[in-house]
């Protein structure tokens, strides 16, 4: 892997534990932009109606990019929730992922610190079972050449990774390949 590429969630894992009554239920996922995150806590907002909270955060782009990130205590005291959940995903080494924990207040005050460590800990526990994926930004390039250099860039593609979508032969060939962006440079210089 290079600069250009991450590992993400494959798909969706999530995490149940009790503390001192309360229930906690931690949720990772994949999300691509700040409005998947918002769509997945409406749609664990729809499912967990009677919840006392449902924090959140997430991480848009590569791993410890703070580009596009958000996150909410959702009604807990300020820091003790979203926050800490953020910092988790910051530093699990994964890209454009979004956790939700869900509160199901059991009666008993857990403190700032146990707060804190409740929801840090429940995006941990579901980080430990999420499947995880490899992400490659692909791109598209135009190439026309000449006729008499085909053959030998035909040859080179798959040092790239480039596979070729769409071809015209008039005059010259133009084509169209599409390759992972990390390798672009490389075969444009070439």
């Amino acid at each position: 892997m290079n600069a250009y590429d991450y590992v993400e969630p494959e798909r969706e894992a999530s995490a149940e534990v009790k503390i001192s009554k309360s229930r906690f239920i931690g949720q990772v996922r994949i999300c691509r932009n700040p409005e998947e995150a918002r769509s997945k806590l409406r749609e664990i907002n729809a499912v967990h109606r009677q919840a006392t909270h449902n924090c959140w955060a997430y991480l848009v782009g590569p791993p410890g990019s703070t580009g596009q990130v958000g996150y909410s205590d959702d009604g807990e005291p300020h820091g003790t929730a979203g926050k800490p959940m953020f910092t988790v995903l910051q530093h699990c080494g994964l890209g454009d992922i979004t956790a939700v924990v869900t509160r199901y207040f059991g009666g008993k005050l857990l403190g700032r610190g146990g707060l804190v460590r409740a929801y840090g800990g429940g995006v941990k526990l579901a980080l430990e079972t999420l499947p995880l994926a490899e992400h490659r930004p692909m791109v598209e390039l135009s190439i026309v050449i000449e006729y008499g250099v085909l053959a030998q860039l035909q040859h080179m593609l798959p040092e790239f990774e480039a596979q070729i979508v769409d071809q015209e032969y008039a005059g010259d060939v133009s084509l169209r390949v599409c390759l992972p962006e990390s390798q672009s440079d490389a075969l444009q210089q070439a």
